[in-house]
């Protein structure tokens, strides 16, 4: 069943707040403090988006004291490498650039 798992893959991407936190776990691994700030997004509404991404293992938790950091997972980090590579390489895909 490649479609439904396609489906459910592309579905978690597909929302503007995960693909912000994404992007900033691209930067480093953050708390769920860190994140909160830098995206501007109450507590509550960023750890349900983080555990949507959690879930499909997108992005990946690690406890540290009280603290529990998150980081991109090793699947989703060649996945992004792609995305980047077809964006600047493809002069006839309009649709994927502004």
């Amino acid at each position: 069943m490649k479609q439904n798992t396609y489906h459910i893959f592309f579905s978690k991407l597909s929302n503007e707040l995960r693909i912000n936190i994404i992007s900033s776990l691209e930067e480093k691994p953050k708390s769920v403090n860190e994140l909160s700030k830098e995206l501007s997004i109450e507590q509550s509404k960023l750890s349900h988006a983080l555990k949507e991404l959690k879930n499909c293992n997108i992005v990946k938790v690690e406890q540290r004291g009280k603290q529990r950091i998150y980081s991109l997972g090793k699947t989703i980090i060649p996945i992004l490498r792609l995305i980047d590579y077809h964006g600047k390489g493809c002069e006839e895909c309009r649709g994927c650039r502004k």
